[in-house]
């Protein structure tokens, strides 16, 4: 499959007490157009860091990345990017904030208003296209910076733990809204995550990083069909790979995640 997303041993050194802190070291990793990969690893591992430096929020120190063979040198319209924080405009209603992006990029208002009415759509908020974000759940204003996201077209969704601040209930309810909207407006998706299970869940392939200075410790394929459903989730092979991948995040020996 065509490389939409190329790390080309990406590094990144801060300055911490006076002392350089190395958080990445060397990445090197494709993601093709249209995966959906999740990066998963221990504290410290630099997975931020890392989505970051594809935003264009972080230069790397060494290394580059390349999205769609060009290299990134800071924000751009075709790479979407999704925080745990909501991020919406408090005094702007759902509809205004999905067509947000659109009128920054002057899209006519009638295309404005129907792209962002398809997304609204998707994401399940038609009922609450008026609604300020502060009269909205916390999977719901999620789901409407998801819509926001992809109505601006990006090739390239980069998510970090989106669906963190939320209770588990509503956690699962928005990974199987993620990857139905996925289903239907294919794009690249890198997602940071903590949590083992959703990793899985929602992935093609697992990136598993080692800490200290963060680099890649293994990435595992999750054969798992889609649509993703309870019972995959609650199939023996869903539990053979998630076992795989905590092993892979939480039993790396000392000299796999120390400094070097």
């Amino acid at each position: 499959m065509t490389e939409k997303i190329s790390f080309r041993s990406t590094s990144r050194t801060f300055e911490v007490g006076g002392r350089p802190f190395h958080a990445l070291q060397n990445v090197d990793l494709d993601i093709a157009d249209c995966e959906f990969v999740t990066v998963v690893g221990p504290s410290g591992c630099g997975k931020s860091t890392l989505l970051n430096i594809a935003a264009g929020l972080v230069e790397p120190t060494g290394g580059e990345v390349l999205v769609d063979s060009r290299p990134v040198r800071g924000p751009g319209p075709e790479r979407g990017v999704i925080f745990q924080q909501y991020a919406l405009f408090p005094w702007l209603t759902v509809r205004q904030n999905v067509e947000f992006g659109l009128q920054i990029a002057k899209v006519g208002r009638a295309e404005r208003r129907r792209r962002a009415q398809h997304f609204i759509d998707l994401v399940g908020l038609t009922d609450f296209a008026d609604a300020l974000p502060r009269m909205l759940s916390g999977g719901m204003r999620q789901r409407c910076a998801i819509a926001r996201a992809y109505a601006v077209d990006p090739g390239v969704l980069l998510m970090d733990e989106p669906f963190g601040a939320l209770d588990a209930l509503t956690r699962v309810q928005m990974q199987d809204q993620l990857l139905a909207t996925w289903g239907s407006e294919r794009r690249t998706v890198m997602f940071i995550t903590h949590d083992v299970d959703e990793a899985v869940y929602l992935a093609n392939r697992v990136v598993v990083m080692a800490a200290r200075p963060g680099r890649v410790h293994e990435v595992i394929d999750v054969d798992l069909p889609y649509p993703r459903t309870e019972a995959v989730r609650l199939s023996p092979e869903f539990s053979r790979i998630r076992n795989r991948v905590w092993r892979a995040v939480y039993h790396q020996t000392p000299q796999e995640g120390a400094s070097q």
